[in-house]
């Protein structure tokens, strides 16, 4: 079933990033991930840490959560706590001086649940495992971001694009242009 609209679709990128979260042992979490510098703990920290902040925008104010002490436990409150706002959206607007206003539902989609969608690959990559963010949509993603690359690489967002083979699949497309080695890690 394709997910339909933005609780759905949160539901579903939340759930397949939670299913990683859960399967971390409490030594994974220091293992280092394909974003430069970051850990694995670090990704969760990130999704958690800048989209709470992100909803104060629209005077949304959800708590504090130490993802260091229990990033399971984390993880799973900050995802209730996303659903929740958009289970029930109430016709809230999130104002954002870059990103203007936009209702609360349409900007968490836009802006956090891709994220969490393609920190997926991070996280799948630190602890380990191969991550499948599905072709079709990592080849719809790529295209919507090709016309915009210079705005997304100057946000520094994302990183300097990665060469990358020939009739490589669309997900190693889009890690490479968003600045990943879709050989994470290298072995030799």
């Amino acid at each position: 079933m394709t997910p339909q609209g933005p609780a759905q679709q949160h539901a579903h990128d939340a759930g397949r990033f939670t299913e990683l979260v859960e399967s971390a042992s409490a030594d994974d979490w220091a293992r280092p991930s394909p974003v430069a510098g970051w850990t694995a703990l670090d990704i969760v920290k990130h999704l958690v840490e800048w989209s709470r902040g992100f909803l104060t925008g629209a005077r949304i104010e959800l708590p504090a959560l130490d993802v260091e002490a229990d990033p399971v436990a984390a993880w799973k409150q900050h995802v209730t706590d996303i659903q929740a706002i958009l289970d029930a959206p109430a016709g809230r607007v999130l104002s954002n001086p870059h990103t203007g206003d936009n209702p609360v539902d349409e900007a968490i989609d836009r802006f956090y649940t891709g994220d969490v969608w393609m920190h997926t690959w991070d996280l799948a990559k630190a602890l380990g495992r191969e991550p499948d963010l599905g072709q079709e949509r990592c080849r719809a993603a790529l295209e919507a971001m090709k016309p915009m690359e210079q705005m997304l690489r100057d946000s520094g967002q994302f990183g300097s694009a990665m060469p990358i083979a020939d009739g490589a699949s669309a997900q190693d497309e889009l890690m490479a242009f968003i600045g990943r080695d879709p050989a994470w890690p290298a072995t030799g």
